[in-house]
């Protein structure tokens, strides 16, 4: 289960509640969050799980994914838009031994999604498989990542990159005790469907 960085998260929960006049309460009533939940993540002391904020979320009629990226897509201005680091969104694997900047905008969640991973020493994400024919892409940038997926197990070393099916269980481990870096894209089923994959090797 992954869970969101709360700094980033509460400010923007708060205003979409302010804009629809809800009070704490009536918005602990209608997501079934304890109200004292509410007020933590709010005010950036509690880190909400995605099963939480997906009570939110439909609570509030928004979407996830804005949420949690909180990307501005109406505003006007200039033709480069840049994000800043403090609010680049963050989650983090259960066990917080691997964190994932989420680099994607918001409207391109249905086909693509991109992000830096950061591992600690011996860090590991697991993922449930996503939605059928997806494929991850992972370049490794610093130190050596082993990828589990469909039964199989490959080692992806500084600037190697691999491609694999996300459409089944599938793994990510930082090997030694260094940590490990990567920049991770998720493409679904629509995209590039013929993606040829790596070729496996043993670890």
């Amino acid at each position: 289960m992954l869970s969101v960085n709360p700094p980033e998260i509460g400010p923007r929960l708060q205003a979409y509640r302010k804009a629809l006049n809800l009070t704490l309460a009536e918005l602990a009533a209608m997501s079934g969050v304890s109200r004292s939940m509410l007020s933590e993540i709010e005010r950036g002391n509690a880190n909400p799980t995605y099963g939480t904020l997906w009570h939110l979320t439909r609570a509030l009629k928004i979407d996830l994914n804005s949420l949690v990226s909180g990307a501005s897509e109406e505003r006007g201005g200039p033709i480069i838009d840049l994000q800043p680091g403090n609010l680049t969104p963050t989650i983090r694997s259960a066990d917080g031994s691997c964190t994932l900047q989420i680099l994607s905008p918001a409207s391109m969640v249905s086909l693509i999604e991109w992000y830096l991973l950061s591992f600690e020493a011996d860090g590991e994400l697991i993922s449930d498989p996503h939605g059928s024919g997806t494929i991850e892409h992972l370049h490794c940038t610093k130190g050596e990542i082993v990828v589990r997926s469909a039964g199989n197990t490959m080692i992806v070393r500084a600037g190697e990159t691999a491609r694999y099916a996300a459409d089944v269980s599938h793994s990510l481990t930082s090997v030694g005790n260094v940590g490990a870096g990567a920049f991770l894209v998720v493409a679904s089923g629509d995209v590039g469907p013929n993606t040829q994959r790596a070729p496996l090797r043993s670890k």
